[in-house]
């Protein structure tokens, strides 16, 4: 036995030993491929590229579960620019979510537990209303760039897996190079091809068609006239918005910076949420993200998104419930931080408009606030004034034959907001309803006025009055 510290073998031995272990692997591995022939999976496989499982490399990338119809429409447009007509293939078996695609091939060599199947297929969402089927697993066999084959592998995320769900693709290839090249080239395939583009996203679940963590909104579509606000309320916040959007190059040539941040603010129930979605639909180029309630916790995902894909909007509803002031309690928020993270992280070049609304502003966290680059405007959505409450009795009566004396009603609603007139024209046209009076739109005399004015005024509709903003 050699003494402590002394070399055992030198570096021609070294290389002779390694060189012999491998011949000896390689003739192990024979005999066990001689006992199990190679199966259709593998023959497919190794056929394409010219080479033996044991000499290919494997180049992936992950994505978001709600990048799967990106990293579809990604690889489609790769195999049409290889020219087309490309043919899919599947692997059947027990547990194939859970191992890399080379391993699920050496185990198919060794124990026969795959084998060539059909694609697996699932149907994603495209837009409010709208779906594609895309590949779940599946298998093709293309060429890189430079010709070599390559064969491109997807896979989509496994709903089991929860929050580490990812979308998947893998290319293997017996050319390190060319693999990577073709990873490269789908990448900017996918971002060509992005379907999250000009959408208005929402983080969380939706009646519309999504998954549990992305869902499509459809866009809205208000005029200026269904937005009752003080006289230049509404300019101001258009020109803090549209207004700096149709300017963007110019304002990018003279060294100024894009990133906004708007917060409105005013009691619940005076139309926040009503003049984003009239925002929303004046910029329709723009790419909306919405966060709200529990998906505040994805910020930072809806930050990197909203940079990808500006020009954007990136909404906080109810931002006070992550926001409050740090000195009204003790301890730190973490969501807190990362919103403030979000706001910083975006370059200042970059074309995204933040837009927080919040219903206590004086319990705002300061340091998001006063900073200027985080809010650079506040504006608040008071009660409507007496002009305010006539415009939108008038307005949440345009479809119907409104022939009260609007008078008296304006002057009984003092401190009301738009969510309490809103119902309150609701409640008298189902006054008329349940009165079945004739008439197509049906008619809104002082009657039917007065009557849910009464209704809504009485004591025991004292929370609902509350709820809907009435002093």
């Amino acid at each position: 036995m050699g003494q402590p510290g002394e070399q055992l073998l030198n570096g021609d031995d070294a290389r002779a030993l390694a060189a012999g272990l491998q011949r000896l692997v390689r003739a192990a591995a024979a005999i066990v491929d001689a006992e199990h022939p190679a199966s259709a999976l593998i023959a497919r496989v190794t056929g394409h590229l010219g080479a033996e499982l044991q000499d290919l490399v494997l180049v992936a990338q992950d994505f978001p579960p709600w990048e799967h119809v990106n990293v579809d429409r990604g690889i489609d447009a790769y195999l049409a620019e290889r020219g087309g007509g490309h043919e899919w293939f599947g692997i059947s078996g027990a547990n194939r979510t859970n191992e890399e695609l080379i391993a699920m091939l050496t185990t198919a060599r060794r124990h026969g537990t795959y084998e060539l199947g059909a694609v697996d297929y699932r149907t994603e969402a495209t837009g409010p209303e709208t779906t594609e089927n895309v590949v779940q697993l599946g298998l093709a066999d293309t060429t890189a760039p430079d010709g070599t084959p390559v064969i491109i592998a997807q896979r989509g995320p496994i709903a089991q897996h929860g929050p580490s769900a990812v979308a998947r693709f893998e290319v293997i290839s017996a050319d390190r190079a060319a693999a990577g090249a073709v990873r490269d080239r789908v990448e900017r395939l996918i971002r060509a091809n992005d379907v999250l583009r000009g959408q208005v996203l929402a983080f969380g679940s939706s009646e519309y068609r999504g998954n549990e963590l992305l869902t499509f909104l459809p866009c809205p579509e208000l005029k200026a006239s269904d937005v009752v606000l003080p006289d230049g309320v509404l300019p101001s916040i258009e020109r803090h918005t549209i207004g700096i959007a149709g300017h963007a190059e110019r304002l990018r040539a003279a060294g100024q910076h894009l990133k906004r941040g708007l917060l409105l603010h005013g009691p619940p129930g005076t139309g926040k949420t009503h003049t984003l979605r009239y925002l929303m639909g004046r910029l329709p180029e723009n790419t909306v993200i919405i966060l709200t309630g529990g998906a505040m916790r994805f910020i930072s995902k809806a930050a990197e998104l909203a940079r990808r894909l500006q020009p954007s909007l990136l909404v906080l509803e109810d931002v006070d419930l992550v926001a409050q002031d740090r000195s009204h309690g003790q301890g730190t928020n973490p969501l807190l931080f990362s919103l403030l993270d979000a706001m910083d992280g975006i370059g200042a070049d970059a074309d995204v408009t933040f837009v927080l609304t919040t219903n206590r502003a004086a319990e705002l966290e300061k340091a998001l606030a006063d900073r200027p680059g985080r809010v650079d405007l506040a504006v608040e959505i008071p009660k409507p004034d007496a002009a305010g409450r006539r415009e939108l009795i008038e307005l949440y009566g345009r479809n119907v034959d409104l022939r009260a004396d609007l008078e008296p009603v304006v002057a009984q609603t003092d401190g009301v907001t738009a969510s309490y007139i809103k119902e309150l024209l609701r409640r008298a046209v189902l006054h008329q309803m349940h009165r079945e009076v004739a008439g197509d739109p049906v008619p809104v005399d002082d009657a039917a006025l007065a009557e849910a004015l009464r209704e809504m005024n009485e004591s025991h509709n004292s929370l609902t009055r509350s709820l809907l903003g009435s002093r």
